[in-house]
């Protein structure tokens, strides 16, 4: 696993991409508690964020593609954790089932662990399953509220080699 990018120096930041038009709402949680993730059930919200802005892109482009973020505006957010010590990080071998770090759909089983840690904790690290190499971030935006700053969010600049045209 890659360091934690806080590890020996500023404080945690919380990086995500959202289109433009759901960028003022970035921490409302509310496609997670529409359709549920990787770590929590329906009903239940979670701001799903990466400790590194390379991070927070291959996510979004994992399920969007990189031809939406080419053609359609989105905006790459920046927030700080206001204090480290709320924020709890689970490593690998912490995972009951490692297939739950791996690309695929969640399970119920996966679901009812990453509530119960956004329950016990403001704010959770976890492995990343688009990267074993890289952290996301998460945090039920009620229970942590007043804990973490938006700090910037700024229109994103796909490289556009991502989507080179046809030849």
């Amino acid at each position: 696993m890659m360091p934690l990018p806080w590890a020996a120096g500023p404080p945690p930041q919380a990086w995500r991409l959202d289109s433009q038009r759901h960028s003022s709402t970035w921490d409302s949680g509310i496609g997670a508690t529409k359709v549920g993730g990787r770590w929590n059930p329906v009903g239940y919200p979670v701001v799903y964020c990466s400790a590194d802005p390379a991070t927070a892109i291959l996510e979004v482009a994992v399920h969007k593609g990189f031809a939406v973020l080419d053609i359609v505006p989105h905006v790459l957010t920046r927030a700080r954790i206001v204090d480290v010590n709320e924020v709890h990080v689970v490593m690998p071998e912490e995972v009951p089932n490692a297939g739950w770090l791996r690309p695929g759909s969640p399970s119920k089983g996966q679901q009812v662990f990453g509530r119960a840690l956004l329950e016990q904790h403001l704010f959770v690290v976890i492995p990343s399953a688009v990267s074993d190499e890289s952290w996301n971030l998460l945090f039920n935006p009620n229970r942590a509220a007043g804990r973490y700053e938006l700090e910037t969010q700024k229109r994103f600049a796909m490289d556009t080699r991502l989507d080179p045209p046809a030849r």
